[in-house]
């Protein structure tokens, strides 16, 4: 499925028990999406800032959406109303790049300059500052059953933060990776670390080990792994028919392909989304009932806040509901996976569809709609190979028969061969002075 958002969307979130997803966009709107399994529609759309909307988190029962972005303010949205609510102006120094929900008393923020910062949704100013990194904060991991916060940045390392501490200094930091190191997940139940780089590795931290340094490094993406997602509790106790699941993540790399990858053993699972040549800035999986999510009732006009009312959305055609009835009984389209890149849409893709049939994944069926861009250029070796079967028969065939069929079906494209030479005809040189004569000429004499 895809949703056209209008704008380059930077961060996306799926809402933990209503089948809604918000997006931030470069233009500084806020838009959600309600959707199931046939269709989608708006739900609302706000504009905090004029200035881009970087990062969006939520909170445990959906009822707050935290934006934050280039203008270095906070905002809270009640995501029923789809009213700003709170705003916490000059929250950084810097503009904001990303944002993390930890517990119903605290969430994080990170800047480009390294500044991590703990907040209390109750208070306006933030209880703790970090400043152990001087490169922007990439991604943020919340580890629940030690209180930690992991965050990663471009200066090449990671840190882990106690948030029960009072002290600023981190609980533990990396060596330097001399690579940016990009997103952050787990895997094995929370049991190792995997990092994403910019050369395209996949960096093991073990939790039991220390951070100091990688255990283990995956090499095979061919470009940058800008995004990491791992695949939710909830998703692999109703899976359980698929083996390696708690080993598996999903990456978005800046050659637009969305691929699952077991680690340890590594494995090549399949491509889940393909976004053509532009690179994917962010992966979330969200669960949903298979019904659209509850929206705004009537449509209001624009605010002073930049606020728009909720659109009509698509109109559902009758083939619409029953493919979505249907979906709803057997369960598909329960549970979705996002992924934004730089082409203005939202895909979301089924997420048991695609593990139950990898090898018919989205990016695989759009690469076979254009022509492979795998096998490029294979119509011209089989106009080829058709050519030569076609000279082959003609050699079989007597020559009465050649010209025996006048109908108008399209023949293949045959090759050109030179004339073979007769050995027995000797060809001399032409004399310096002698001109070539047709014999008819004479005969009129």
């Amino acid at each position: 499925m895809e949703i056209p958002v209008g704008a380059q969307i930077f961060d996306l979130v799926f809402h933990p028990s209503h089948s809604t997803v918000y997006t931030a966009l470069l233009t500084g709107h806020v838009k959600a999406f309600a959707y199931d399994a046939a269709t989608h529609q708006d739900s609302f759309s706000v504009r905090p800032s004029k200035r881009s909307c970087r990062a969006l988190t939520i909170n445990e029962d959906g009822s707050r959406l935290y934006a934050a972005g280039k203008g270095k303010s906070i905002h809270t949205i009640d995501t029923v109303t789809g009213e700003i609510v709170e705003t916490r102006t000059a929250a950084h120094d810097d503009p904001i790049n990303r944002l993390k929900h930890l517990t119903p008393w605290l969430f994080a923020t990170g800047d480009d300059n390294g500044v991590i910062k703990l907040w209390d949704p109750r208070q306006q100013e933030s209880v703790r500052t970090h400043r152990q990194h001087f490169d922007y904060i990439t991604d943020f991991l919340w580890l629940p059953d030690k209180h930690h916060l992991l965050a990663t940045s471009g200066d090449g390392t990671l840190s882990v933060m106690d948030v029960r501490a009072k002290k600023t200094a981190p609980f533990a930091q990396s060596e330097d990776q001399e690579d940016e190191l990009l997103a952050a997940t787990t895997i094995k139940g929370g049991a190792k670390v995997v990092v994403g780089t910019q050369l395209g590795i996949l960096s093991i931290f073990n939790r039991s080990s220390g951070y100091g340094d990688c255990v283990d490094r995956v090499p095979g993406h061919p470009s940058s792994i800008d995004a990491l997602c791992a695949l939710p509790p909830a998703f692999l106790e109703s899976t359980t028919s698929f083996p390696g699941m708690e080993n598996t993540v999903l990456t978005g790399s800046a050659d637009g392909l969305v691929r699952a990858v077991q680690v340890l053993p590594t494995r090549l699972i399949g491509v889940v989304a393909d976004h053509g040549d532009l690179p994917v800035e962010r992966i979330a999986v969200g669960g949903g009932a298979g019904v659209l999510a509850p929206t705004l009732d009537e449509d209001k006009n624009e605010d002073k806040d930049g606020r728009v009312g909720k659109g009509k959305g698509k109109a559902k055609a009758s083939s619409e509901d029953e493919e979505a009835d249907e979906a709803a009984e057997t369960g598909a389209g329960r549970w979705w996976v996002g992924s934004a890149g730089h082409d203005e849409v939202l895909r979301l893709t089924d997420l048991e569809a695609f593990f139950r049939n990898p090898s018919s994944g989205e990016g695989e069926g759009e690469a076979s709609e254009d022509g492979d861009r795998d096998i490029e250029g294979s119509g011209d070796i089989d106009e080829e190979e058709a050519a030569e079967k076609d000279n082959e028969d003609e050699k079989e065939q007597p020559e009465e028969d050649s010209d025996g069929d006048d109908s108008d079906a399209p023949t293949a494209r045959k090759r050109k061969r030179k004339p073979e030479k007769d050995p027995l005809v000797v060809r001399r040189k032409k004399g310096k002075n002698e001109v070539d004569v047709q014999g008819a000429f004479f005969d009129g004499l």
